[in-house]
């Protein structure tokens, strides 16, 4: 099993005791604002979705860590990769998201996050891109993605929710000369 670790931060696998923590997350409005049509969803969606997560790690060898706090064990919310399939056309491509309950929010911890996905992504996982879409107004996710050293390749509406959305591109050829 995967682990990755930060200064900060510990990326894991996710276990049943993580389900409720999560879904207290995804049922804040706020941090749901910018996801597909900003509905929040349940424990039971929320253990539906942990548990498509854990399948994608089983049939593509990535998927999304659960993101827990170091000096804590808290689970902060996710980060990680996944097939971006709602957005057919990028595809084929591999994604890089990551969404955090909002008492972690501004501290930087979805970077450092995000920067060890993207590292295991191209390293670990011989990814060749890495794309990021945001909904267009996300400020906040499309400064992380300018930290990851992503740049925004085209503008585009979500065929699922009918919002317009920016996807951000990284090459591993980018990521070699950015970090070598």
């Amino acid at each position: 099993m995967v682990t990755l670790e930060t200064p900060r931060l510990v990326l894991r696998r996710w276990r049943e005791e993580d389900v409720a923590p999560m879904a207290s997350i995804n049922a804040d409005p706020e941090v749901m604002r910018w996801i597909r049509d900003g509905s929040v969803r349940d424990e039971q969606q929320t253990r539906d979705g942990v548990r498509a997560w854990e399948g994608e790690w089983e049939s593509q060898g990535f998927g999304l860590f659960a993101v827990e706090i170091r000096s804590t064990g808290e689970l902060a919310g996710f980060t990680g990769l996944s097939v971006p399939r709602f957005l057919p056309e990028v595809l084929p491509a591999v994604e890089v998201g990551w969404r955090l309950g909002r008492s972690h929010w501004g501290q930087g911890l979805a970077t450092e996050a995000a920067v060890a996905v993207v590292r295991f992504g191209f390293e670990e996982r011989g990814l060749e891109r890495i794309v990021s879409i945001a909904q267009v107004g996300n400020d906040a996710s499309e400064r992380i993605m300018t930290k990851l050293g992503m740049r925004p390749v085209r503008e585009t509406v979500n065929p699922t929710s009918g919002r317009h959305v920016r996807v951000f591109e990284l090459s591993s050829d980018q990521y070699a000369t950015a970090t070598g």
